[in-house]
């Protein structure tokens, strides 16, 4: 956008972007995606998206609240792709706001599809994803060499009572840091199923919940303690967990970390396990 040019410019009448959110601390937003929240006329917002972020909702922007959360959803999908094409259709500048990344995790497809089908121009402006938040404030790399290639991003959202469709062969490789979001109340399927998939009891594991946020709390614990240190930890906040031996890299930041003052609090634990 030139210095001159009207905000609103970058939102065509009848056009919606899908904004990424980032994973909460509005430091954190990129650029282009203030401009196109102060450049819309209404604003459909996920449940995770930050405070400091929605406070950037200019006051003539229309806000409309669309999040779900488990157990307790507001809108079903349906419903939210619905909503969007009437506003599009209706001629307004029209921002998605989504916690994350609009393509990880966020039923952006979905959305995409049904706006297309009208005939809705739509664009997407990415945002930082809740895995790389929860490393940056860890301070560790979810790659790492030598121990570990590759990085899997995984949802262990499921629909009530039945069990993750997953391949945990794959997802239990040793060489691998596995990101897993909404896995909160997985913990003890991750736990039992990566284990008998061949992927060590002490692998370690990192679990941060409100992550970026100033009430961001942190906690190491290990693969086969999972399910017991999440009950007692996470309570119903988000949650994201990092699995691997990459995730080891953050004893000596998580312990330096605790000498200082911090926005957030941060938990430094290994339970049943050695220094």
């Amino acid at each position: 956008m030139q210095p001159n040019e009207p905000a609103n410019e970058l939102i065509a009448p009848g056009e919606v972007w899908l904004v990424g959110a980032g994973p909460g601390d509005p430091d954190l937003l990129t650029r282009k995606a203030e401009k196109l929240i102060a450049a819309a006329e209404v604003v459909f917002t996920d449940a995770l998206v930050g405070p400091g972020v929605l406070a950037l909702i200019p006051d003539h922007a229309e806000q409309v609240s669309v999040g779900k959360r488990s157990g307790r959803h507001s809108k079903d999908q349906r419903t939210i792709d619905q909503l969007l094409v009437e506003a599009a259709l209706a001629g307004r500048r029209v921002v998605r706001l989504k916690g994350g990344d609009p393509a990880m995790f966020a039923r952006a497809a979905e959305e995409i599809a049904a706006l297309q089908a009208v005939g809705v121009r739509v664009r997407i402006c990415p945002g930082i994803t809740a895995a790389s938040a929860a490393a940056a404030s860890a301070g560790i790399s979810l790659s790492l060499r030598g121990v570990a290639a590759r990085v899997q991003f995984i949802t262990a959202h499921s629909r009530r009572g039945q069990a993750l469709d997953l391949d945990w062969t794959a997802l239990a490789d040793p060489a691998c840091t596995l990101a897993v979001y909404m896995g909160r109340d997985a913990a003890p399927e991750l736990s039992r199923q990566l284990m008998a998939a061949g992927l060590p009891g002490a692998t370690p594991v990192l679990i941060t919940c409100d992550a970026s946020l100033p009430q961001e709390q942190r906690l190491r614990t290990r693969l086969d303690l999972l399910p017991i240190v999440v009950r007692g930890f996470a309570g119903d906040r988000p949650t994201l967990i990092l699995i691997g031996e990459a995730i080891a890299a953050a004893d000596h930041a998580i312990a330096a970390q605790a000498m200082e003052p911090m926005r957030g609090q941060t938990a430094a634990a290994v339970l049943g396990g050695g220094a």
